[in-house]
């Protein structure tokens, strides 16, 4: 059965650093384009960050030079590195994977439960 399951939320100061990693399994992991996802209470879900197939990356605005995507095809898992953190990154992060046959069509795409992740003193 194909899922994505996140691990490694919790609390944290602000300043502190947490890695949120997401387990794949039943899918060819290395064909998927992986990304995290993240919705702060009261508000829509927004992209944190992507890495392609080819690892190529990509993050909004508000985390880059803090986070850090990264992925190991081996052990079909992507990680997310979170430093410097901030009461704004309190979110559930949602693990998200997608396999495009095209530019424009979607093969298949997976969502994980989500995880919460809080930054508070």
């Amino acid at each position: 059965q194909a899922q994505l399951v996140e691990s490694g939320g919790g609390l944290v100061q602000p300043g502190g650093s947490l890695r949120l990693s997401c387990a794949a399994s039943g899918i060819t992991f290395s064909i998927f384009t992986m990304a995290w996802y993240r919705q702060a209470p009261g508000k829509q879900r927004e992209l944190v960050a992507t890495i392609s197939r080819s690892h190529s990356t990509n993050y909004a605005d508000s985390v880059k030079a803090r986070f850090t995507i990264s992925r190991d095809n081996a052990k079909n898992t992507v990680y997310l590195q979170m430093n410097s953190l901030k009461p704004d990154d309190t979110a559930v992060y949602y693990c998200n994977a997608k396999w495009e046959i095209t530019t424009t069509t979607l093969g298949r795409e997976l969502w994980g439960q989500g995880i919460q992740v809080t930054v508070s003193s």
